[in-house]
């Protein structure tokens, strides 16, 4: 689903709100959460999942091409893990 078709689904529930407002408010909610996971928190939703940031740890890998081995720096990922609502919901 893309932004636009998030901002039309939510038009047909708030039909009172424009359609920039309820683009700014997504726009707010994923913004914030990049923020928050940005300082190293972990952002519920309660009902649908939870994001959070793990460091993963420096190692050294292999160059595909040529076999040389290359060092690869630590760095965050985002796992996302989903609620028991939204597992049902899919299921």
């Amino acid at each position: 689903m893309k932004k636009s078709e998030l901002v039309a689904e939510m038009q047909k529930i708030n039909a009172s709100l424009p359609d920039d407002k309820l683009a700014q408010a997504i726009d707010s909610v994923f913004e914030e959460i990049s923020t928050s996971l940005t300082r190293g928190d972990r952002v519920e939703i309660r009902g649908f999942g939870a994001f959070f940031a793990k460091l993963k740890p420096a190692r050294t890998g292999r160059n595909p091409r040529t076999g040389e081995p290359v060092q690869i720096a630590e760095k965050n990922v985002i796992h996302f893990k989903y609620g028991k609502d939204l597992k049902e919901a899919v299921n």
